[in-house]
C-alpha cells in the first residue's frame, strides 16, 4: 500500500509553530523535526526523558461476533488469544507475502481496537473490508477522534508514575489502562523501544493538547522536555527498530525485514500470505536481509542510495540519520544475505557503510 499523496497535519502543529519549532515530513505527516536543538532533545530520549508528538496514526474499531475470528485469519499474529487490555503488533500482507501494513491490535471490551498509519488510512481500510464477506464485522474509522503522545527515555517510567499513579513496572508490553492525566481521560499503553520501560497516551482530540502541555511540563521536572523526529530517528537508527514506510513496506517480505520474530505467529494457524511466509522459513533463508550501517566519509546519504562491494550493487540504504553516542551518521539498508555479515564495508555516496 503506498503513502497518500497529502500532506497530513499534526493536530498541534499550531502549538508547536507558536512554540518555534520546525516542522518536517514524518509517516506522511507534518510533525516537529526539532524543538531547538535536536542534540539536546537526542539526550532527553537517551539520559531523561523526552515527550514525542505522534499523531500520524489511523485508528481502526472493529466489533461484532466475528471479530476476533476475522483478524485472526487477516493479520500474522495471534489476535485469538489476546487477553482484555492487552495489545500486540502484527503485519497485513498480500498473497504473495508482501507487507501491507503494520498493525497493533488491542482487545477493549467489546471491540477490537487497531492502529496504524494515516498515510495508508483509506488504502487500508479498502483492503480490510474487501474481507468482510459472510462475518458479522463492523469496522469504524475512528481517526478524526483521537491523538497519542508519547513519553520515553529512562525517567519516562517515573514520569508516567506521577502523572498517573500507574507504575509501568507492573504493565506487560502493549498492555494498556485507563487513566487520568490531569484531569484528562487516557489510555495508557506501556511500550518499550531499547528495552526501556515508557508509555503512549492515547486521549481524544480535543484533549490532546491540554495532555501535551501536562507532560511536557512534568518532563521539565525531570530533567527533559520535548523531542522532535530529528532526535527520535537518530536514536530508532541507534536501537535498530525499522520504521514501516521507511525501512520495510511492500517491496519487503516479512523475514527480509527481519519481523519474523515480532510480528509473526506460528501456532495460529492460516493467515493472509502464510504460504510464503512458511515456504521461505523452511528454506531457511532468502536472498537479502535489512541490516544497520555505520557511514564514513559520507554525509547527507540519501534513501535507496546504493551500496557497492567490489563495484556491483549488493544492496541499498533506507534511512540515514547523525548518532551522537557514535559520532558518526548510521542508518539501516537492505544487502544481499551473503554481504550482512557485522564488519562487512561498502560504497555508498563517496564513503563507506559498514554492518554493525
Amino acid at each position: 500500500m503506498k503513502e497518500q499523496s497529502e500532506e497530513l497535519r499534526t493536530v498541534l502543529e499550531a502549538m508547536h509553530l507558536a512554540n518555534g519549532a520546525t516542522l518536517g515530513t514524518w509517516f506522511g505527516c507534518a510533525l516537529p523535526d526539532r524543538f531547538g536543538d535536536w542534540r539536546v532533545e537526542y539526550g532527553y530520549l537517551r539520559e531523561s526523558v523526552g515527550v514525542v508528538d505522534k499523531n500520524y496514526r489511523a485508528y481502526l474499531s472493529f466489533t461484532g461476533p466475528d471479530r476476533v475470528r476475522y483478524l485472526n485469519a487477516i493479520l500474522t499474529n495471534n489476535i485469538k488469544e489476546l487477553a482484555e487490555n492487552r495489545g500486540t503488533v502484527s503485519l497485513l500482507l498480500n498473497p504473495q507475502g508482501h507487507i501491507q501494513a503494520e498493525i497493533e491490535t488491542y482487545a477493549l471490551g467489546d471491540e477490537l481496537f487497531c492502529v496504524s498509519y494515516a498515510m495508508i488510512r483509506q488504502r487500508l481500510i479498502d483492503g480490510l473490508e474487501k474481507y468482510i464477506i459472510m462475518d458479522d464485522v463492523t469496522l469504524s474509522d475512528q481517526t478524526e477522534e483521537y491523538g497519542t503522545l508519547a513519553v520515553e527515555g529512562p525517567k519516562a517510567a517515573a514520569l508516567a508514575a506521577e502523572l498517573t499513579g500507574v507504575d509501568l513496572g507492573g504493565m506487560a508490553e502493549l498492555e494498556t489502562r485507563e487513566v487520568l492525566v490531569g484531569g484528562v481521560p487516557c489510555r495508557m499503553i506501556r511500550r518499550s523501544p531499547g528495552g526501556l520501560g515508557g508509555a503512549e497516551f492515547l486521549t481524544k482530540r480535543g484533549d490532546i493538547e491540554a495532555l501535551w502541555k501536562t507532560a511536557v511540563e512534568a518532563a521539565h521536572r525531570h530533567g527533559g522536555g520535548p523531542a522532535g523526529y530529528t532526535a527520535l530517528n537518530t536514536v530508532r537508527l541507534e536501537q535498530r527498530i525499522p520504521w514501516f514506510g521507511y525501512d520495510f513496506g511492500e517491496k519487503q517480505i516479512p523475514l527480509e525485514a527481519g519481523l519474523q520474530d515480532s510480528h509473526i505467529s506460528y501456532t495460529k494457524g492460516c493467515y493472509m500470505g502464510q504460504e510464503i511466509v512458511e515456504r521461505v522459513r523452511s528454506r531457511g533463508q532468502v536472498n537479502r536481509v535489512r541490516v544497520s550501517l555505520k557511514i564514513e566519509g559520507a554525509e547527507g546519504v540519501p534513501a535507496n542510495a546504493v551500496l557497492l562491494a567490489e563495484g556491483k550493487e549488493v544492496g541499498f540504504v533506507t534511512r540515514t540519520g547523525f548518532s551522537p553516542g557514535m559520532n558518526s551518521p548510521i542508518g539501516m539498508g537492505y544487502v544481499r544475505r551473503e554481504k550482512a555479515g557485522v564488519g562487512m564495508t561498502f560504497v555508498v555516496a563517496g564513503g563507506t557503510a559498514t554492518v554493525i
